[in-house]
């Protein structure tokens, strides 16, 4: 099956099983959607949903986080892991917020890149779901999902947003990041996956993968 064959056949089941997608992060604006996207870096969103309410009541907005020492903000993030480094980049992007953008988060891809702590991933999901500009921002589930179904190689995250661009339609890309982040969560999960029985990779990932991925779990 090509390629483009493949991607048409699991846009089609990912609308069936996730038609609306929520967005896994809760926030209320773009400001606590970029901290709490910030704070999902080698965490869970699970955890980061149980921090970001004593977060955001204390300082939700740049202006009043401008305001908290990083020490706070570190005792309050910090089962989210890395707390001293995310700590440190809130902190610093409220303040340049506040510098150079009014306060508020700016809505072009350079700018949030040049943000303290937010690196392509972080500032894609902002534009996608902040700002709803067609964005690919890759995770984990989605690297993984599009290497299992043959739609990337693989090689590093950066290959695969750029495989997955070129495949799927522009107007999909917001939604269908979503769709197969929670596809990968319940249906395709990193360990303890049966191919056969998953609804994708039953049929499109191929025997090469699946020795491959056999490999790679005994070393």
């Amino acid at each position: 099956m090509k390629r483009q064959e493949k991607a048409e056949r699991i846009q089609v089941i990912l609308d069936e099983r996730f038609p609306k997608p929520p967005i896994p992060l809760d926030h209320e604006d773009p400001f606590t959607l970029l901290v709490a996207v910030l704070l999902s870096a080698q965490c869970t969103d699970v955890r980061v949903n149980k921090v970001t309410p004593a977060l955001f009541a204390r300082a939700g907005t740049a202006h009043a986080m401008a305001q908290v020492k990083v020490e706070e903000i570190r005792q309050i993030i910090r089962p989210c892991g890395l707390s001293p480094q995310k700590a440190k980049a809130i902190a610093g992007l409220s303040r340049i917020l506040i510098d150079k953008h009014s306060g508020e988060v700016p809505s072009t891809l350079a700018e949030l890149e040049d943000l303290p702590g937010v690196g392509h991933k972080t500032a894609s999901v902002v534009m996608a779901q902040a700002f709803h500009v067609p964005s690919m921002p890759v995770d984990t589930h989605i690297h993984r999902c599009a290497w299992r179904w043959g739609l990337s190689n693989g090689k590093n995250v950066a290959q695969t947003e750029r495989d997955l661009l070129r495949t799927f339609p522009r107007e999909r890309w917001n939604d269908l990041h979503l769709q197969i982040i929670w596809f990968g969560r319940t249906s395709c999960p990193a360990m303890r996956h049966d191919p056969k029985q998953c609804q994708i990779c039953s049929w499109a990932m191929s025997k090469a993968r699946r020795a491959e991925e056999t490999r790679r779990r005994k070393r």
